[in-house]
């Protein structure tokens, strides 16, 4: 199962009120790190789908979400469950250590 893209708008439908787990990337086109990370995400959307979705949010694209959760810095992943922030983490990581770290959580 490969990522799926989350605007503003389809938030609430695709996160909250998900019946899985959901980690969200908030990325930006720009930043270099993100960029890192992305080829990992994917592969982890694939490895773990059945248990977790991985969403990205660009936060140039959509400022709502990204602005009310007091995003300031990227990558910042956020482990959303039953419809609230369970776990987060910020910067780039090792696919190893993202996974590692995203198993921990669910």
């Amino acid at each position: 199962m490969a990522t799926i893209n989350v605007t503003d708008e389809g938030f609430q439908k695709d996160v909250l009120d998900s019946e899985k787990p959901v980690l969200v990337d908030f990325w930006a086109e720009w930043c270099g790190p993100c960029k890192m990370i992305a080829p990992a995400l994917e592969e982890l959307s694939d490895e773990l789908g059945d248990k977790v979705t991985i969403a990205k949010m660009d936060i140039m694209e959509n400022t709502g979400v990204p602005g009310a959760m007091g995003v300031q810095s990227i990558p910042y992943l956020v482990l959303f469950k039953n419809g609230e922030p369970a776990a987060h983490m910020r910067g780039a990581a090792p696919k190893g250590q993202l996974k590692q770290w995203l198993e921990g959580e669910l």
